[in-house]
């Protein structure tokens, strides 16, 4: 045996040994190959973004900086009513020209188109303003989704946006729906407000809104916000609500958030320490030191979940109470440190896979291989003899090797993935026949057996790459724009048909070369 063949035989050995190593299940391993949705079971989400949501809060940040500006620059602040999701009137002191407002418009809010009416002005958001503003909610809900996902430790979760407003979420191996799916939907849209007084020491607080609302003074009514918050007793624990007048003014938000995490409080309730940014510390600071003896609403998805009085300044840490249980303050810092969703979501679809599915879809899936396989072992070394057989053992390393490269590249199984390595496999032996065929007309034209099989796959060579390059490309392209499914379907064909090349033109070539030597002139090849 030459030095030539050798060096083939030790590589292919190797090649098998080592995605031999990767599927073989272990104490630390039991399962080297993930499995998707379909096989291992999860739940499949589609979740609408309320984009309105967020064009709302631009409108209402457009008229608290259109008052600031005008307060800032000694002009009368105009009274501001918003009409819809996308537009807000601006209506003017008697007597009080347009002409310094539209200033303001145009230098601070660029993003809004101005328009004249009786008595004001209408800041209505631009086409492009409004498409790009949805645009970049549904995609930070993706990510604020995925970061709640991957705190949570789900592996291989499919997250992809679908359509204009929504989210397609498929989390494969979750074994409490309920409260993930809480856990996704939480906006957690954190604010720190002031609450308002009548009196120093006396905040505005009722039993219920309407009774809070008519004690407001008419000047106060446009510039607060009316907020449900738990009412305690002296014990801590909850007897009703109790509803706060706080300012709409949000100097400090959960985007200056930096951490959060759960603690013991005074006596040993869970509580939320956090930690601010460089950025939102000072502003932290600024906000606690200039209103001190104060309540400071800690207002969470519009709902005030505590008002401690400021007794001090504060500049990066503090402390979130409430009546949490230890999971929900757990959910709550988890929600926090992977940042507030920019808008709410509604549930479109909901559908639990159980395992008991997945594990009949596994064994279907496995039968069908192995049925599939035996019928093609019987037919092709029946038609192609010694020849087959060669096929054959090139078949079974290209399945070794396709799933060596999945574990190890921890790509997820699928369905549609166990039907790109069925096709992956019905490929790799059209492979070998487009050789076995070439190797049969060169044996016709009466060229030596030596001859012919150099001669097979030099010119079937050609063909197989042609074949397989534009699957290839075709297999990029879903995986580039395919979904989860669509994706693990791609990625099992793409590592098939690589495999595909190497067992032909290398593992097959190989065995042809110890059966029928380069040194020995055979008269009669089985094929």
């Amino acid at each position: 045996m030459n030095r030539n063949i050798i060096w083939k035989i030790v590589l292919i050995v190797a090649v098998i040994a080592v995605f031999t190593v990767a599927i073989i299940p272990t104490s630390k391993n039991p399962q080297p190959i993930r499995r998707g949705l379909d096989l291992k079971g999860g739940i499949h989400l589609v979740m609408r973004v309320n984009v309105n949501e967020a064009s709302r809060l631009e409108v209402d940040q457009a008229m608290n900086l259109l008052r600031q500006q005008a307060s800032s620059l000694n002009i009368a602040a105009p009274t501001t009513r918003r009409v819809s999701d996308t537009a807000f009137v601006a209506t003017l002191p008697p007597g009080v020209g347009t002409a310094e407002y539209e200033r303001i418009g145009n230098q601070f809010l660029p993003t809004f188109e101005i328009g004249r009416e009786e008595n004001g002005l209408r800041f209505t958001l631009k086409p492009q303003a409004l498409q790009s503003l949805q645009n970049d909610t549904v995609d930070q809900a993706v990510e604020a989704i995925r970061r709640r996902v991957d705190a949570l430790g789900v592996t291989e979760p499919i997250i992809v946006p679908e359509g204009e407003d929504r989210i397609v979420i498929q989390l494969p191996g979750v074994d409490d729906p309920a409260r993930v799916k809480d856990i996704i939907k939480t906006t957690a849209q954190l604010q720190f407000r002031i609450v308002e007084e009548r009196a120093p020491g006396t905040p505005y607080t009722a039993g219920d809104a309407q009774s809070l609302f008519n004690m407001l003074p008419a000047n106060l009514r446009s510039e607060v916000d009316i907020l449900p918050g738990t009412q305690e007793d002296e014990l801590g624990r909850v007897v009703g609500t109790m509803f706060y007048a706080v300012r709409k003014n949000v100097p400090v938000s959960g985007r200056d958030l930096k951490n959060a995490r759960v603690q013991k409080g005074q006596v040993g309730e869970p509580v939320i320490s956090f930690s601010l940014t460089a950025e939102g510390a000072p502003k932290f600071g600024e906000l606690t030191s200039s209103n001190i003896n104060r309540q400071l609403a800690i207002v969470l998805d519009n709902k005030v979940v505590s008002a401690p009085r400021i007794n001090s300044r504060i500049d990066g840490e503090g402390v979130i109470e409430g009546s949490f249980t230890q999971q929900q303050a757990a959910d709550l810092a988890l929600v926090l440190r992977s940042g507030s969703l920019p808008a709410s979501l509604t549930t479109l679809e909901e559908r639990t896979v159980g395992p008991s599915l997945g594990r009949d879809s596994i064994r279907q899936g496995f039968m069908a291989s192995v049925i599939g396989l035996a019928l093609l072992t019987v037919a092709i070394i029946g038609y192609y003899k010694g020849a087959g057989l060669n096929a054959i053992l090139a078949l079974m390393l290209n399945l070794i090797i396709l799933l060596g490269m999945m574990a190890y590249f921890k790509a997820t199984l699928t369905l549609p993935g166990i039907a790109g390595i069925i096709l992956t496999l019905g490929m790799a032996v059209d492979s070998n026949v487009l050789v076995f065929e070439r190797i049969r007309e060169e044996l016709k034209e009466g060229k030596t057996v030596r001859a012919s099989i150099d001669q097979g796959f030099a010119r079937a060579f050609a063909t197989i790459i042609d074949t397989h390059l534009t699957t290839i490309i075709a297999a990029l392209f879903l995986f580039q724009f395919g979904t989860g499914p669509i994706k693990g379907f791609a990625v099992t064909l793409l590592i098939g048909l690589a495999a595909s090349v190497f067992t032909a033109f290398f593992v097959s070539r190989m065995i042809f070369d110890i059966v029928y030597k380069p040194t020995e002139r055979q008269r009669e090849i089985s094929i």
